[in-house]
């Protein structure tokens, strides 16, 4: 495999990511956007009608968002009628105890409804929308704090299957991309939603930031339409640049941070890279196309990546790209990790649990969820004890406790 420099600012020594707060699913793919949940004590097993259900909600609209959690509530948003929603439940009972519309519904010829997750941060919501809405929101009440849609205010427009970002919040700043000219990613305040700074003219991707430290420097790495970039939290300037993961289609696949490493992943017939960040800048350590993450991310568990490439669960060695092995599986899907196992949630409803070892697809449970016509891309989630899942409208909590 060839090595090759990346185009880059200087950056100074490559730190660990560390979760703002907390511990529960707060946001996007968990407290640290690794897909990665801290809860114990979870069965390693299924029965073979899978796990109990503890309740089963509606309410949660036409989309494919995902869950957040914290306080005992799951936020995520809808559509209903011509309006978009942030919707929260109750996590014990499944009951609504609020939604909040926030702007127009998103229609869309592959499925309508937003696909952000809400971002909980100090007893707030910040969430963005299909068209653009961004708002935040009082997490107990659903009382507007601010909106503004980022489209119109930074001259970006809406890109083919619609905003799906989930809005990083770091410090004092939440930071979105708005794909607008010298505005492709921004950071707002986080208490009134004034501008901080904008930068870049990239054309918005449909992933998500993740947050990790070079140095004592602070830098959000961002997969837009055009490439994955480092850049300066304090600033927005550009730390480092790599364009050969990115597709002409859809980048969607939140990049995976492993210490001095960045793995980042696309599908569309393209493949994934692992970047490695130093003092001297970034270098792409190598480039494969074993590994193509669609709409779903892998997760690293020791050093194997486990993940989706198109339709095919595949393990593979995070160091050198070396496969382990392949399985179909439950199907195209996507997935998360908790207390040793994989938790797969397949794009028809099929939903796995898979022991993460390099030696050879071990699963241990299956279930089918009877869905609808339209595709399970909502990702699950785990917080006290249950695992989440969406169909649409439709909320499933289930009890993987171990007894």
């Amino acid at each position: 495999m060839r090595t090759f420099v990346v185009t880059l600012a200087v950056v100074v020594a490559v730190g660990s990511h560390v979760a703002p707060q907390g511990t529960d699913w707060f946001q996007w793919r968990g407290p640290n956007r690794d897909g990665k949940s801290p809860a114990t004590g979870l069965m390693k097993a299924w029965p073979a009608q899978g796990p109990p259900l503890v309740w089963r909600g509606r309410g949660a609209g036409i989309g494919f968002s995902s869950f957040s959690a914290a306080g005992g509530r799951l936020y995520t948003m809808g559509d209903r009628g011509d309006r978009e929603y942030v919707i929260a439940f109750d996590a014990n009972t499944g009951e609504r105890v609020w939604e909040t519309p926030i702007g127009a519904s998103y229609s869309n010829g592959q499925g309508d409804g937003p696909r952000g997750t809400p971002t909980f941060d100090g007893g707030r919501l910040y969430a963005l929308g299909g068209n653009g809405d961004l708002a935040c929101l009082d997490a107990r009440t659903g009382q507007p704090i601010w909106s503004k849609n980022v489209l119109r205010e930074f001259g970006g427009r809406n890109i083919s299957w619609g905003l799906s970002e989930s809005p990083l919040v770091v410090n004092d700043r939440v930071l979105v991309q708005a794909g607008g000219p010298n505005a492709s990613i921004v950071a707002l305040h986080k208490t009134t939603g004034a501008p901080i700074w904008r930068q870049h003219s990239d054309e918005a991707g449909y992933a998500s930031a993740v947050l990790t430290t070079v140095g004592d420097t602070q830098q959000a790495i961002f997969f837009t339409a055009q490439r994955a970039l480092g850049v300066s939290i304090r600033d927005g300037r550009e730390l480092w640049s790599y364009s050969r993961v990115a597709n002409n289609t859809a980048n969607i696949a939140t990049p995976i941070v492993a210490g001095n490493r960045v793995f980042v992943s696309s599908d569309y017939g393209t493949g994934a890279a692992l970047l490695e960040i130093s003092s001297s800048g970034a270098r792409e350590v190598y480039f494969t196309r074993d590994m193509r993450n669609h709409h779903s991310t892998s997760v690293l568990v020791g050093d194997h990546v486990y993940g989706f490439s198109g339709s095919i669960l595949t393990a593979m060695r995070l160091a050198d790209g070396t496969v382990a092995w392949r399985d179909r599986s439950v199907g195209k899907g996507s997935l998360i990790y908790a207390d040793q196992r994989l938790y797969l949630y397949s794009e028809n409803g099929v939903v796995g649990l898979v022991e993460p070892t390099a030696s050879g697809y071990r699963e241990h449970g299956r279930f089918r969820l009877e869905t609808g016509s339209s595709p399970t891309w909502s990702h699950p989630m785990i917080t006290g004890g249950k695992l989440i899942l969406r169909d649409q409208d439709t909320v499933y909590a289930y009890d993987v406790r171990a007894k």
